[in-house]
Protein backbone atom coordinates (compact mmCIF):
# COMPACT_ATOMS: atom_id res chain seq x y z
CA UNK A 1 0.00 0.00 0.00
CA UNK A 2 1.59 3.17 -0.89
CA UNK A 3 1.88 6.40 1.52
CA UNK A 4 -0.97 8.25 0.02
CA UNK A 5 -3.20 5.68 -0.11
CA UNK A 6 -2.41 5.05 3.55
CA UNK A 7 -2.51 8.26 4.42
CA UNK A 8 -6.33 8.14 2.84
CA UNK A 9 -7.36 5.56 4.05
CA UNK A 10 -6.10 7.07 7.84
CA UNK A 11 -8.57 10.45 7.36
CA UNK A 12 -11.45 8.16 6.30
CA UNK A 13 -11.18 6.54 9.29
CA UNK A 14 -10.82 9.48 11.39
CA UNK A 15 -13.65 11.33 9.56
CA UNK A 16 -15.50 8.35 10.42
CA UNK A 17 -15.19 8.10 13.73
CA UNK A 18 -15.84 11.93 14.58
CA UNK A 19 -18.86 11.84 12.71
CA UNK A 20 -19.73 8.74 15.32
CA UNK A 21 -18.59 10.69 18.12
CA UNK A 22 -20.81 13.71 17.38
CA UNK A 23 -23.47 11.39 16.49
CA UNK A 24 -23.62 9.42 19.58
CA UNK A 25 -22.85 12.80 21.37
CA UNK A 26 -25.63 15.08 20.88
CA UNK A 27 -28.22 11.50 21.67
CA UNK A 28 -26.29 11.08 25.03
CA UNK A 29 -26.35 14.90 25.73
CA UNK A 30 -30.04 15.34 24.74
CA UNK A 31 -31.18 12.51 27.48
CA UNK A 32 -28.65 13.81 29.91
CA UNK A 33 -26.38 17.68 29.63
CA UNK A 34 -24.01 16.06 32.25
CA UNK A 35 -23.08 12.51 31.28
CA UNK A 36 -19.32 11.89 31.03
CA UNK A 37 -17.50 12.07 27.70
CA UNK A 38 -16.96 8.22 28.71
CA UNK A 39 -20.50 7.69 28.03
CA UNK A 40 -20.16 9.27 24.89
CA UNK A 41 -17.17 6.65 23.63
CA UNK A 42 -19.60 3.87 24.78
CA UNK A 43 -22.81 4.85 22.61
CA UNK A 44 -19.99 5.53 19.78
CA UNK A 45 -19.15 1.75 19.88
CA UNK A 46 -14.98 3.32 20.68
CA UNK A 47 -12.43 3.51 22.99
CA UNK A 48 -12.44 6.33 25.08
CA UNK A 49 -8.59 7.21 23.95
CA UNK A 50 -10.25 7.48 20.83
CA UNK A 51 -12.35 10.06 21.76
CA UNK A 52 -10.09 12.18 23.65
CA UNK A 53 -7.82 12.07 20.98
CA UNK A 54 -10.35 13.91 18.50
CA UNK A 55 -11.65 15.80 21.40
CA UNK A 56 -8.94 17.15 24.30
CA UNK A 57 -11.41 18.42 26.58
CA UNK A 58 -15.66 18.21 26.99
CA UNK A 59 -15.91 21.40 25.80
CA UNK A 60 -13.95 20.84 23.01
CA UNK A 61 -16.53 18.06 21.98
CA UNK A 62 -19.49 21.16 22.84
CA UNK A 63 -17.46 23.30 20.36
CA UNK A 64 -17.34 20.77 17.78
CA UNK A 65 -21.13 19.98 18.18
CA UNK A 66 -22.02 24.03 17.44
CA UNK A 67 -19.34 23.58 14.43
CA UNK A 68 -21.55 20.53 13.33
CA UNK A 69 -24.86 22.07 13.62
CA UNK A 70 -23.83 25.31 11.45
CA UNK A 71 -22.56 23.04 8.56
CA UNK A 72 -25.69 21.64 8.58
CA UNK A 73 -27.51 25.00 8.74
CA UNK A 74 -25.35 25.81 5.81
CA UNK A 75 -25.98 22.89 4.27
CA UNK A 76 -29.68 23.63 4.16
CA UNK A 77 -29.13 26.93 2.05
CA UNK A 78 -28.03 24.77 -0.44
CA UNK A 79 -30.82 22.40 -0.71
CA UNK A 80 -33.28 25.01 -0.53
CA UNK A 81 -31.61 26.75 -3.50
CA UNK A 82 -31.97 30.36 -2.16
CA UNK A 83 -29.95 31.84 -4.89
CA UNK A 84 -32.06 29.86 -7.83
CA UNK A 85 -35.50 28.54 -6.58
CA UNK A 86 -38.82 31.11 -6.60
CA UNK A 87 -37.76 32.84 -3.81
CA UNK A 88 -41.45 32.30 -1.80
CA UNK A 89 -40.46 28.54 -2.05
CA UNK A 90 -36.86 28.97 -0.89
CA UNK A 91 -37.84 30.72 2.35
CA UNK A 92 -40.78 27.99 3.13
CA UNK A 93 -38.18 24.69 2.61
CA UNK A 94 -35.49 26.62 4.02
CA UNK A 95 -37.18 27.30 7.15
CA UNK A 96 -38.46 24.00 7.08
CA UNK A 97 -35.19 22.46 7.10
CA UNK A 98 -34.41 24.48 10.47
CA UNK A 99 -37.02 23.49 12.45
CA UNK A 100 -35.70 20.03 11.45
CA UNK A 101 -32.47 20.34 12.58
CA UNK A 102 -33.86 22.52 15.46
CA UNK A 103 -36.21 19.30 16.39
CA UNK A 104 -33.27 16.48 15.76
CA UNK A 105 -30.57 18.55 17.49
CA UNK A 106 -32.42 19.94 20.91
CA UNK A 107 -29.11 19.65 23.26
CA UNK A 108 -26.70 21.79 20.42
CA UNK A 109 -29.38 23.82 20.36
CA UNK A 110 -29.62 24.51 23.93
CA UNK A 111 -25.76 25.74 23.69
CA UNK A 112 -26.95 28.81 21.41
CA UNK A 113 -30.60 28.74 22.08
CA UNK A 114 -30.94 32.36 20.82
CA UNK A 115 -30.12 34.00 17.64
CA UNK A 116 -27.62 36.59 20.04
CA UNK A 117 -25.90 33.78 21.52
CA UNK A 118 -22.11 33.34 20.99
CA UNK A 119 -21.70 30.56 18.61
CA UNK A 120 -25.45 30.17 17.56
CA UNK A 121 -25.63 29.46 13.59
CA UNK A 122 -27.08 33.18 13.35
CA UNK A 123 -23.88 34.53 13.66
CA UNK A 124 -22.17 32.28 10.83
CA UNK A 125 -21.46 34.74 8.28
CA UNK A 126 -22.49 32.43 5.71
CA UNK A 127 -25.38 32.43 6.89
CA UNK A 128 -26.11 36.24 7.22
CA UNK A 129 -25.36 36.06 3.64
CA UNK A 130 -27.65 33.29 2.41
CA UNK A 131 -30.75 35.24 4.18
CA UNK A 132 -29.52 38.87 3.48
CA UNK A 133 -29.36 37.08 -0.54
CA UNK A 134 -32.60 35.48 0.17
CA UNK A 135 -34.50 38.92 1.68
CA UNK A 136 -33.45 40.59 -1.10
CA UNK A 137 -34.67 38.60 -3.61
CA UNK A 138 -38.16 38.00 -1.75
CA UNK A 139 -38.01 42.15 -2.32
CA UNK A 140 -37.08 42.47 -5.65
CA UNK A 141 -40.02 39.84 -6.77
CA UNK A 142 -42.43 42.25 -5.02
CA UNK A 143 -42.88 39.14 -2.02
CA UNK A 144 -42.04 41.70 1.01
CA UNK A 145 -42.42 45.60 1.28
CA UNK A 146 -39.45 46.31 3.22
CA UNK A 147 -36.06 47.17 1.63
CA UNK A 148 -33.49 46.01 4.41
CA UNK A 149 -32.27 42.80 4.24
CA UNK A 150 -30.44 42.97 7.28
CA UNK A 151 -33.70 44.05 9.60
CA UNK A 152 -35.79 40.89 7.79
CA UNK A 153 -33.33 38.83 8.58
CA UNK A 154 -32.93 39.88 12.47
CA UNK A 155 -36.57 39.78 12.78
CA UNK A 156 -36.88 35.97 10.85
CA UNK A 157 -34.18 34.92 12.76
CA UNK A 158 -36.18 36.42 16.21
CA UNK A 159 -39.44 34.81 15.14
CA UNK A 160 -37.49 31.24 14.07
CA UNK A 161 -36.47 31.12 17.68
CA UNK A 162 -39.82 32.28 19.33
CA UNK A 163 -41.77 29.52 17.10
CA UNK A 164 -39.74 27.29 18.01
CA UNK A 165 -39.96 27.99 21.65
CA UNK A 166 -43.51 27.59 21.37
CA UNK A 167 -44.86 24.17 23.16
CA UNK A 168 -46.89 21.47 20.43
CA UNK A 169 -49.88 22.25 21.96
CA UNK A 170 -49.56 26.34 21.67
CA UNK A 171 -53.01 27.33 20.39
CA UNK A 172 -51.48 29.42 17.84
CA UNK A 173 -50.36 26.18 16.05
CA UNK A 174 -52.74 23.91 14.21
CA UNK A 175 -52.28 20.82 13.31
CA UNK A 176 -53.93 17.98 11.28
CA UNK A 177 -52.39 15.17 13.33
CA UNK A 178 -49.69 14.19 15.82
CA UNK A 179 -46.93 12.91 13.61
CA UNK A 180 -43.73 14.97 13.47
CA UNK A 181 -44.02 16.49 9.88
CA UNK A 182 -47.41 18.27 10.77
CA UNK A 183 -46.14 20.06 13.70
CA UNK A 184 -43.38 21.46 11.69
CA UNK A 185 -45.49 22.63 8.90
CA UNK A 186 -47.39 24.09 11.36
CA UNK A 187 -44.42 26.37 12.60
CA UNK A 188 -43.31 26.84 9.01
CA UNK A 189 -47.08 28.35 8.56
CA UNK A 190 -46.89 30.40 11.52
CA UNK A 191 -43.76 32.03 11.02
CA UNK A 192 -43.88 32.77 7.66
CA UNK A 193 -47.80 34.40 7.46
CA UNK A 194 -45.98 36.35 10.38
CA UNK A 195 -43.24 37.40 8.86
CA UNK A 196 -44.61 38.13 5.74
CA UNK A 197 -47.46 40.17 7.20
CA UNK A 198 -44.77 42.45 9.38
CA UNK A 199 -42.89 42.92 6.10
CA UNK A 200 -45.91 44.33 4.16
CA UNK A 201 -46.07 41.10 2.13
CA UNK A 202 -48.93 40.20 0.09
CA UNK A 203 -50.90 37.25 1.56
CA UNK A 204 -50.69 34.10 -0.51
CA UNK A 205 -51.22 30.41 -0.52
CA UNK A 206 -47.75 28.77 0.99
CA UNK A 207 -45.73 26.60 -1.40
CA UNK A 208 -46.21 23.49 1.52
CA UNK A 209 -44.33 20.40 1.85
CA UNK A 210 -42.29 19.05 -2.02
CA UNK A 211 -44.15 16.46 -3.31
CA UNK A 212 -47.35 17.52 -1.20
CA UNK A 213 -49.08 18.82 -4.32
Amino acid sequence: MSEGVRSRRVRADAQQSIARILDAAQKVFADDPNAPVEQVAEVAGLARATVHRHFSSRQALLDALVRDLNTRYRRAFEQARVATSPPAVALYRLTELAFELKTSHPFVIGLASAPESPGSPASDPAIQEGLDLLFGRLHAAGEIAVDDPVWCRRLYLALLHEVHELPADAPVLTTTGDAAADEVSARVQLLIGTLVAALGGRRRELPGRPGSG
